[in-house]
């Protein structure tokens, strides 16, 4: 009798296999009774169910494919993503609202857009951050640059302004440029500086730089502007350039003026600044302008200067007029001691303007006035779109995401111009209203359909709007074999900025190619 072999160490327990069942509906008891619940793996679902109507948009303007086609990105692995698949998750996630790579992963579970763009699959966030690094640098934003000029270009036929600034964005590690400098909210952290330029009113990106927290003055960021102008034929330069009082110097004024450049910048309150409000003060020939403003023209050279500029003073008065005690200093807050004390004199606050303009003192303090879209869409964009987050150790990724951010901003904006061509919807508005939905996806006989739940109280006015641009698009199809991609671009621009252009239809460019 042969005895099994002894083991060293005992015989765990056998595991029990136990009957594989179907999951039934499940019964839940909730306030409003009883509501069975069901699984239903195969189906597919989007909760962003109204963007085949931005797909659509995309499609028709030949902007998606060209933008995948142009990416100087190249994988040898064979197990590499398609460039379609990482632009396009970029896409999605930056649509989304997303600011940060991780988010990516929540795209994953959508079925319907990613193959509705052309895509296999959403890379992960890791796939995200490894393409962003094998894109060489000048190749990238050489890149991106085309697409956004591709992008605005039809439009700088027609007169416009140049709006330029500079916004912080906080850092919290130890990224490539995080510099301690300026830094308004929150002092003393570490940043990076987007300096960026748009064109006024219509609420468009022409470029954006993201440079190191310390250098956030203009005079990093003229090399950009100056760059960016020498890309544009002159027939398409802006009327005048228009910034806040950083752009006010010498440097920045005297190569406008040398290029033929106009501009409008804000001064700041220096002596000499100081004494010509003085002066101004209790002279005649103060125009009215709005909402309580008057301003009177005037010259002035600053010791920095090497020639004498046109300047408008502005001034308002203030609310609930203040008299000015012998003690001006302790009476009044510092930049109100400008004034001579004298009993009952009403207390103004004032602005100084230089500009190289010839138009009416309130033409110019309205053009000034305008400027403040600019500071929203620096809200909208930081807030709303992305330049808060998306932040890695070096700081290449975060110059191409920048522009990444920009030209889908871009496309969103002419995009939704297209449902309300009178109106300017911020993100925070427009995508909820225009883009959210749930979508469920049906197939029967070949045919796809797309189900789309909207449950928010302007439903009604949504499929009205989509129904209107569904017919320019059927028009647009229509004529389509008789134009080439940049003329049925031009079309839909002219249909989104009608409101602007007043029946005037935009032309290709000459130095406008993209296949």
């Amino acid at each position: 009798m042969v005895l099994p072999p002894k083991t060293t160490h005992p015989e765990g327990d056998k595991e029990i296999a136990f009957p594989k069942r179907e999951i039934s509906a499940l019964v839940a008891d909730t306030f409003d009774g009883k509501i069975h619940i069901e699984w239903d793996p195969q189906a597919q679902v989007t909760p962003l169910g109204q963007l085949p109507f931005f797909i659509q948009f995309l499609k028709m303007g030949h902007l998606f494919q060209p933008w995948v086609d142009g990416c100087p990105l190249h994988y040898t692995s064979n197990n590499a993503p398609e460039k379609a698949d990482v632009l396009g998750s970029f896409l999605l996630s930056i649509l989304s609202g997303h600011t940060r790579y991780a988010h990516m992963t929540s795209l994953m579970t959508d079925s319907v857009n990613a193959s509705l763009l052309g895509m296999s699959k959403v890379i992960s966030d890791d796939s995200a951050r490894r393409a962003l690094q094998k894109i060489d640098e000048n190749d990238g934003i050489r890149w991106l640059q085309d697409s956004l000029h591709y992008c605005y270009s039809p439009l700088l036929s027609q007169p416009w302004i140049l709006d330029s600034d500079v916004t912080v964005k906080p850092l919290y590690g130890k990224q490539e440029g995080a510099v301690v400098s300026y830094n308004p909210h929150k002092p003393g952290r570490p940043s990076h500086t987007f300096h960026t330029y748009m064109i006024a009113n219509l609420r468009l990106i022409l470029e954006v730089e993201v440079q190191a927290g310390n250098k956030g003055a203009s005079s990093h960021s003229a090399p950009g502007l100056w760059a960016l102008l020498d890309r544009l034929p002159k027939t398409h330069w802006p009327q005048f350039i228009r910034g806040d009082c950083d752009w006010g110097n010498d440097g920045i004024m005297a190569e406008a003026e040398q290029r033929g450049m106009d501009y409008l910048f804000k001064l700041r309150r220096s002596p000499y600044v100081k004494n010509l409000i003085l002066e101004s003060h209790c002279k005649s020939g103060w125009e009215k302008t709005a909402e309580g403003w008057e301003a009177l023209s005037s010259e002035l050279k600053l010791s920095t200067w090497k020639r004498t500029r046109r300047v408008v003073v502005v001034r308002r008065r203030i609310k609930n007029d203040l008299v000015i005690a012998p003690d001006t200093e302790k009476a009044l807050p510092r930049q109100m001691s400008l004034l001579e004390p004298a009993e009952d004199m009403a207390v103004f606050e004032y602005s100084v303007l230089v500009t190289s303009l010839d138009a009416e003192v309130v033409t110019i303090v309205q053009h000034y006035r305008d400027r403040a879209d600019c500071e929203n869409n620096f809200d909208e964009i930081k807030n709303q779109w992305g330049w808060g987050g998306f932040v890695t150790q070096k700081i290449k990724p975060c110059r191409l995401v920048a522009r990444m951010i920009a030209l889908i901003y871009n496309w969103w904006s002419l995009f939704v111009r297209l449902a309300e061509p009178d109106k300017h919807f911020e993100a925070i508005v427009s995508r909820p209203l225009l883009l959210h939905g749930v979508g469920r996806q049906t197939t029967h006989a070949g045919q796809k359909t797309l189900t789309i739940t909207s449950s928010h109280g302007r439903a009604p006015f949504v499929r009205e709007v989509y129904q209107r641009m569904n017919d320019f698009f059927n028009h647009l199809k229509s004529i389509a074999p008789q134009l080439s991609p940049v003329q049925c671009w031009c079309q839909i621009l002219s249909e989104a900025m009608k409101k602007y252009l007043q029946g005037t239809i935009l032309r290709p460019p000459d130095d406008l190619i993209w296949e």
